[in-house]
């Protein structure tokens, strides 16, 4: 029987191996060299990206924009409807002190004069 040393697996290099920091703050993550240039891609991929963002954000508005008609017209539905209910509330408030034709009369005379300022 031969005995062979076989030689050990290589050590993983880790933080703790480049030894201890000079400021103290060993729990922070080591960091890389600033390289400001390290980032940047061709003129041709730049131009397609802007392409693609300018698409998103058009489609983005146009969203906004559908939502906020719906909510505009919702808002002018109801307006329209309490303003009916507070006209036919006070017509009937008339009916109950006066005659139920001179109130049908007012009526028609502000309908008129409504016509004229619009």
């Amino acid at each position: 029987m031969s005995t062979q040393v076989t030689p050990a697996a290589a050590p993983v290099q880790s933080d703790a191996a480049q030894g201890m920091r000079k400021n103290g703050k060993q729990w922070h993550a080591p960091r890389s060299a600033f390289r400001p240039k390290a980032g940047n891609s061709g003129w041709d991929k730049r131009q397609v990206e802007r392409k693609a963002l300018e698409t998103v954000k058009a489609k983005e508005k146009e969203m906004k924009e559908e939502k906020e008609a719906e909510r505009q017209r919702r808002i002018t539905s109801i307006k329209e409807k309490r303003a009916a209910k507070e006209e036919k509330a006070r017509y009937e408030k008339l009916a109950e002190t006066m005659h139920k034709k001179r109130v049908e009369r007012l009526k028609r005379k502000e309908k008129r004069n409504k016509m004229l300022k619009s």
